[in-house]
């Protein structure tokens, strides 16, 4: 029973000592990774109105925390709310909410930043220097804070640490701002990276949601220096007269810690200028510009940089982070264009996708459709003229390019028909360069080439293609001319070759033989001379018998002349004995006759006689003769011209004729005719 109550009395005691220590004076144990906010209870100068935080010792939460030790706080009096401290993890951001303070103004989204509040560590020093209540302009970064959460409700991905966040209404606006943040990716710090991926490639375009506004007209705020840290110093950024709203500045590479409530960024690809391009730029933002094209230009302006419209100096290739809300690029090839008039072909750049052929009427009424193609080149100093003209390349080439060109070409085609047309095309061609090179410059641009297709029609127009057909039938008639002018050409190329390589073959020989000309010709020249030196000799030599000769013939002149007198006198003594001179001259061709058929060894009378006879039992008899004898003496003097029927004179008898001619011929005068070595015949003498 003692036992009982002693042991009554110990555990009263220390209930009595419990209460003493803890209740009564307040003890409290913090840890040094905690932190506790006080909330008194009652207080002699009375209870907080339009406050949470109690500064000067009010009923309320107190501004100042319980850190890690042993604390004396009454239950009575006060009541201790104890939480770890506030851990941000790398690589992560925290957002704050602020339940006291100043409201915030008519222009501001969010509540500045104080510095002495020691990122929201001093609730105190953020009260006493302006702190506002609602989300802050400032963020957590890494790192451990001790946040006193009845004043600061900080904002996590997963948590949303609190005290108490009241309300209902008030918890779920928490949940939805998480959610909010959660969407722009705002717990996590902007990262552009450049080391070759995808994102090197983008950019971050800034939106401001706080401060003043844009002034009227603008739809883009001016850059307002690199003060602000690239929008991570809000309060800077606003100092230096920053606007909310699309932002000029550009995000590039580079992690940026930006408060995703202060500024969205949203993401887009850096303007990339190609190689054979050029960027006229096309600002929307900017000062009202001085014309730089002069008092003669009607077409409109180009300004200088910082100034609204079209710049006078273009993006030379490259990458740019050009904000595309401020403005755009246009890119211009710098390189030759070729635009072509045709539907079944389309540049790579698209320029030509609507152009077809023109529809053209030649001169004899055909109405066949051209296909064309223009190559030409704009000067990159020109770009930001053309564009400031025309807008863009497209609308060049639609509404001024296509029916210049389509204009033209119909023109000349009335002047032509269709075989000219297509026969005299080079000539056209040349043409157009020079007379449309002049209408390209006035739209400053540069004409290089001009090229003209083969006329088409439709398919059930067969009458072009005939002509067509016409003048290929022509052209192969044309080529065949050739290749037979080529063929007999090679043919005689090919005859010198063979004979070239005939005398080749035959080169030794005909070495030789000029050898031998020259040897010859030598042996010749020197029997020439020799020749010569004969002839001089004989010269000489006849020289001398001639002057012997003419001595002797002038001798024997004298004598041949008394001969000649004799043998006149014999003459004129036969021609009285044959009765005439007629007769003489006979005899004297028959004796010629008889010496020529002596002479010439032709048998003139057969080899083989038949003899008629003659009374002498058939026994010949060269001494006599036969009737064939006396038939060829008559047919003799007939063919003389001797009529031995008229004779007047003498007339040979029977037995005459057929005396030997020795008889009948004087002895002195008688030749004897011979015959074929075995036949003789006789003499024929005639006698008038």
């Amino acid at each position: 029973m003692v036992l009982y109550y002693v042991a009554g009395a110990v555990v009263g005691g220390l209930l009595l000592l419990y209460l003493i220590i803890f209740k009564i004076l307040g003890l409290r144990v913090i840890d040094s990774d905690e932190v506790a906010v006080i909330e008194k209870w009652w207080s002699m100068k009375g209870s907080l109105k339009d406050s949470i935080i109690a500064l000067n010792g009010e009923a309320g939460y107190s501004p100042d925390l319980l850190r890690g030790g042993i604390h004396f706080k009454s239950v009575l009096m006060y009541k201790i709310h104890k939480y770890p401290l506030i851990t941000v993890p790398q690589g992560q951001i925290a957002y704050i909410f602020a339940r006291d303070g100043l409201p915030l103004s008519p222009t501001q989204t969010l509540g500045k930043v104080v510095k002495e509040a020691n990122n929201f560590q001093d609730v105190r020093g953020f009260l006493q220097n302006g702190g506002q209540r609602g989300p802050q302009r400032g963020i957590l970064r890494e790192g451990t804070y001790a946040i006193n959460l009845a004043e600061f409700i900080v904002i996590t991905p997963n948590d949303i640490k609190a005290i108490n966040t009241g309300s209902k209404q008030e918890r779920s606006e928490l949940v939805s701002m998480q959610q909010t943040l959660a969407a722009r990716g705002a717990f996590s710090p902007i990262v552009i990276m450049g080391n070759g991926n995808e994102s090197s490639d983008l950019m971050g375009i800034v939106t401001i949601h706080d401060g003043l506004p844009l002034l009227q007209g603008e739809i883009i705020a001016e850059d307002v220096g690199a003060e602000h840290s690239n929008f991570q110093d809000p309060e800077k950024f606003l100092e230096l007269g920053g606007r909310r709203g699309k932002q000029i500045q550009v995000l590039t590479d580079g992690t940026y810690y930006v408060n995703r409530l202060f500024a969205t960024v949203e993401f887009r690809p850096k303007t990339v200028v190609p190689i054979g391009f050029v960027g006229v730029v096309v600002s929307f933002f900017g000062k009202e510009g001085v014309d730089t094209t002069g008092v003669d230009y009607k077409h409109g302006e180009l300004v200088g940089e910082g100034c609204k419209g079209v710049l006078e100096k273009p993006l030379m290739p490259g990458k740019y982070a050009f904000n595309t809300d401020a403005g755009k690029v246009v890119l211009v090839p710098t390189t030759n264009i070729i635009l072509k008039w045709n539907k079944t072909e389309t540049g790579d750049h698209k320029y030509d996708e609507n152009l077809t052929e023109v529809d053209i009427i030649t001169k004899d009424a055909f109405e066949p459709s051209l296909p064309l193609s223009v190559v030409m080149h704009i000067d990159y100093k020109q770009a930001p003229w053309v564009i400031q003209r025309f807008g863009d390349i497209n609308m060049l080439v639609n509404q001024s390019l296509d029916p210049l060109v389509s204009a033209y070409f119909k023109d000349v085609a009335q002047t032509k028909t269709l075989i000219e047309l297509i026969q005299e095309r080079s000539e056209i061609r040349e043409r157009a360069v020079l007379e449309m090179k002049e209408k390209f410059q006035k739209y400053n641009l540069q004409l290089e080439e001009v090229l003209i297709g083969t006329p088409k029609t439709t398919a059930s127009d067969l009458q072009i293609e005939n002509i067509l057909t016409q003048l290929r039938e022509r052209q192969i008639a044309e080529e065949k001319k050739i290749t037979y002018q080529k063929q007999q050409s090679a043919a005689e190329s090919e005859k010198s070759l063979r004979e070239a390589q005939a005398i080749a073959e035959q080169q030794s020989f005909l070495t030789k033989s000029k050898i031998q000309i020259e040897i010859e010709g030598n042996s010749g020249a020197a029997l020439a001379s020799k020749a010569e030196q004969e002839a001089n000799q004989i010269v000489a030599l006849a020289k001398a018998n001639s002057s012997r000769i003419r001595l002797e013939g002038e001798a024997e002149a004298s004598k041949e002349t008394n001969v000649g007198l004799a043998r006149a006198q014999a003459i004129d003594a036969q021609v009285k004995a044959y009765g005439g001179a007629e007769y003489r001259v006979i005899q004297e061709v028959v004796d010629k006759l008889a010496d020529a058929i002596k002479n010439s060894q032709v048998d003139i009378v057969p080899k083989t006689v038949v003899n008629m006879g003659n009374g002498n039992g058939g026994q010949g008899d060269t001494g006599s003769n036969t009737v064939m004898d006396t038939l060829l003496k008559f047919i003799t003097l007939d063919k003389l011209g001797v009529n031995l029927e008229h004779s007047t004179d003498s007339v040979l008898t029977t037995q005459e004729v057929r005396r030997p001619a020795s008889e009948i011929l004087p002895e002195d005068n008688a030749d004897a005719i011979e015959t074929d070595p075995d036949q003789k015949s006789d003499a024929i003498t005639s006698q008038n």
